[in-house]
C-alpha cells in the first residue's frame, strides 16, 4: 500500500510535467479535473483502508535512503493527524478544477494556471505525508513558489504587491523554521519525525527545547497565521483569484497549525510547556483582533480573510492547552475551517464575478430576491463559520474553549480561564460581523428595485437643491430618438444624453454618459457603472451547475461533521493521546 502514498505525489507531478511538454487541444481545466480526480481517489484509499487501532503510528509507509552520506531518508506515511488533511487537500484541489471549467480567470493563461495548481498540490500533500524533518521543510517551501505566481499573475489590481508581501513573510518564517529544525537535528542526531515523537524530547536539555520551540513556532506561526504575523494574509486573499483564495485558506494555513501538532509539541514538549501561555495569549489576541477588523471591512473577500485570523486563533488556543481535548479541537477546527472558509471564498468569488465588485456598499441589499440560491449558500456558510451548533464550525471552537477551561498540568488555570473568556467574546463578535454583513448584502430590496408603492419619496430640505449622489447611468438601453441615459449636474439638475443604437445591435446598447464609465456586462447581465464601479441591473444568473458541483460537497461535509463529529475525532484522538501521553 506504500505505492498509494507515492502515487499521491507522482500523479499531480506527472500531470503537470505532461502538460508542460504536450499542451494539448486547450481543454486544460478538464485535464486538471481528471488528474486531481485521480489524486482524490488515491487519497480515499487510505481513508477506506485506515487501521483505526493503529492511528497513532504511520501507515502506508515508505522509508528509503535519500542522501546516505547525511543520513537523510525519503520517509513518507499517514497517521491519524495527517490523514484528514491529505483528503481535504485532494478534495479542495479537485473542486477548484471543477470550478475552473466554466469560471476561467480574466487574465487567461489557463494552461499555466493548471500547471501551477498541480505543482501546488504536490507541495501541499507532500507536507502532510513527510515523516522526515528536512523532507517536511522542502515540501513546505515548494508550496510558496506556485502560490506566489497564482497571486501575482492571476490576482487583482494590487496582485504584485500582495504576492511580494506573501513571499517575503513566508520565506522569512521558513528561514527561522529551518534553524529550529537544524537545532533539533544537532542535538538528537536524527530527522525522523516518528522516532523524535516517540522519544518526546530525549537528548535535548530544557534550554535547547525552549529555543527550538521558539524558532519552529515562529516559522509555523507566520503560515498559521498568528497575530501579529498575519498582515500578509488580507492582501493575499483580497487579490488572489477565487481558486487561490480557496486553497490558501483551506490548506496553506493548515500547514502551520499542522506543524505545531505534528512537530513542535511532541518533539520539544518542555519548550511547548514553557511557551504555551504566550501561544495562548497571541491566539486570543488574534481572535478578538480578527473579529474587530471584520466589523470595519467593506470588501467581502477581505472580511473573510480577517475572519480566518480569528478562526485560526481558536485552533492555536486549542494547541496551547497541551491537552487531548485542545489538540483534538485544533485538528477538528483545521478541517472545519478548510471546508467552511473554502465555501465562503467560492461563493464570494461567484458574487464578485456577477457584480463586478466585492465592495459590500456597492453590492447593496436584496441578494436573496435577485439570486436566492447564491444568497442562501452565502448565508449557510456564514452561519456555519460563526459556530452554529449542528454544523462543523461549532465543534472546533467549543472544544478549544473546553480545553482552555482545564489546561494541562503545570499551566496556569486562571490565565487560561481568562483566555477562555476572551475567546468566548470572540464568538459573539464573529456572530456580529457575519450577521451584519448578511443584513447589508442578502436582505432588503435590490438597489434597482425602485420605491415601494405608497411610500412617499424623500424631499430635499427647503431652499436646498435635490442631491442624487454620484453620477450614475440610468434607464434601459437606448433606442433612436429617445433618452439613453441621464447624468446629474453639479446643481442637482438631471440632463439627458441622447444617443443612437448602432445598426444590428440586438436590443440596443446603453449610451455612454460624459464623466461616467461605459456600461459593462458582468456574468451575461448588463450593468450600469456608478463612480467607475459596476452595479448590476435587472435579473442576474443564479448558481450554475459547475458551481453547484464544486460547492455541494463542502455543504454536505459541513453538515455531516457537525452532526457526527466522532467520524473525525475517532481518527485524530489515538494519535493525540500517543503524542501527549508521555508528558
Amino acid at each position: 500500500m506504500s505505492a498509494v502514498v507515492v502515487g499521491l505525489l507522482a500523479v499531480p507531478l506527472a500531470g503537470a510535467l505532461l502538460l508542460v511538454l504536450f499542451p494539448g487541444p486547450g481543454r486544460w481545466p478538464w485535464y486538471g479535473a481528471v488528474v486531481s480526480g485521480v489524486t482524490l481517489v488515491l487519497a480515499l484509499v487510505p481513508l477506506a483502508r485506515f487501521d483505526h487501532a493503529r492511528a497513532a503510528r504511520p501507515q502506508f509507509e515508505i522509508d528509503a535512503a535519500w542522501i546516505p552520506g547525511l543520513d537523510l531518508r525519503f520517509h513518507l506515511g499517514i497517521d491519524g493527524i495527517s490523514l484528514p488533511l491529505v483528503v481535504l487537500t485532494a478534495l479542495l484541489t479537485f473542486l477548484c478544477f471543477v470550478y475552473l471549467v466554466r469560471h476561467r480567470p480574466e487574465e487567461g493563461r489557463v494552461r499555466s494556471l493548471v500547471i501551477t495548481l498541480l505543482v501546488l498540490e504536490v507541495g501541499m500533500i507532500g507536507t502532510f505525508l513527510a515523516l522526515d524533518l528536512l523532507l517536511f521543510f522542502l515540501f513546505f517551501e515548494v508550496v510558496l513558489v506556485p502560490m506566489y505566481f497564482v497571486i501575482a499573475v492571476w490576482g487583482g489590481g494590487e496582485r504584485r504587491a500582495a504576492a511580494v508581501k506573501f513571499i517575503l513573510y513566508t520565506l522569512l518564517g521558513s528561514a527561522v523554521l529551518l534553524l529550529g529544525l537544524l537545532l533539533v537535528w544537532a542535538h538528537t542526531g536524527t530527522l525522523d519525525m516518528a522516532l523524535l515523537a516517540r522519544r518526546h524530547g530525549a537528548g535535548m536539555s530544557h534550554g535547547v527545547q525552549v529555543l527550538a520551540f521558539l524558532a519552529i513556532g515562529l516559522g509555523l506561526a507566520v503560515k498559521a497565521p498568528m497575530w501579529p504575523l498575519h498582515t500578509w494574509l488580507p492582501a493575499a486573499h483580497t487579490e488572489a483569484p477565487t481558486v487561490g483564495s480557496v486553497l490558501l485558506a483551506g490548506v496553506l494555513l493548515k500547514m502551520g497549525t499542522y506543524g505545531f501538532a505534528r512537530i513542535a509539541i511532541p518533539i520539544v514538549p518542555e519548550g511547548a510547556a514553557a511557551l504555551a501561555p504566550w501561544l495562548g495569549a497571541f491566539a486570543v489576541a488574534g481572535i478578538v483582533y480578527g473579529s474587530l477588523a471584520c466589523l470595519a471591512q467593506r470588501d467581502l473577500k477581505r472580511m473573510i480573510a480577517y475572519s480566518s485570523v480569528g478562526h485560526m486563533g481558536f485552533v492555536l488556543l486549542g494547541l496551547a492547552t497541551l491537552t487531548p481535548v485542545g489538540m483534538n479541537a485544533a485538528l477538528f477546527g483545521n478541517i472545519a475551517h478548510g471546508l467552511i472558509t473554502g465555501l465562503l471564498f467560492f461563493v464570494a468569488g461567484g458574487i464578485k464575478e456577477r457584480y463586478g465588485t466585492a465592495d459590500m456598499s456597492r453590492l447593496g441589499g436584496g441578494m436573496l430576491a435577485r439570486m436566492p440560491y447564491v444568497a442562501s449558500l452565502l448565508t449557510f456558510a456564514c452561519v456555519a463559520s460563526l459556530g452554529l451548533p449542528g454544523l462543523a464550525g461549532f465543534w472546533g471552537e467549543m472544544l478549544a474553549l473546553l480545553g482552555a477551561f482545564q489546561p494541562a498540568q503545570g499551566l496556569s488555570r486562571p490565565l487560561f480561564l481568562v483566555f477562555m473568556a476572551v475567546g468566548g467574546l470572540g464568538t459573539v463578535l464573529t456572530a456580529a460581523y457575519f450577521l451584519r454583513m448578511l443584513s447589508r448584502v442578502t436582505h432588503g430590496r435590490p438597489p434597482d428595485a425602485g420605491p415601494v408603492p405608497g411610500e412617499p419619496l424623500a424631499e430635499a430640505p427647503p431652499g436646498e437643491p435635490a442631491s442624487f449622489g454620484e453620477p450614475v447611468v440610468f434607464g434601459e438601453p437606448s433606442v433612436s430618438g429617445e433618452p439613453a441615459a441621464s447624468e446629474e449636474t453639479p446643481g442637482g439638475v438631471l440632463e439627458e444624453t441622447w444617443g443612437e443604437v448602432p445598426a444590428g445591435a440586438p436590443g440596443g446598447a446603453p449610451a455612454q454618459v460624459q464623466g461616467a464609465a461605459p456600461s459593462e456586462v458582468s456574468g451575461g447581465v448588463p450593468v450600469a457603472v456608478a463612480g467607475g464601479v459596476p452595479a448590476p441591473r435587472g435579473p442576474m444568473p443564479d448558481v450554475s451547475a459547475y458551481e453547484l458541483a464544486a460547492w455541494t460537497p463542502l455543504v454536505v461535509l459541513t453538515v455531516a461533521l457537525g452532526l457526527w463529529p466522532k467520524a473525525l475525532l475517532a481518527v485524530t484522538d489515538p494519535a493525540v493521546q500517543a503524542f501527549l501521553g508521555a508528558r
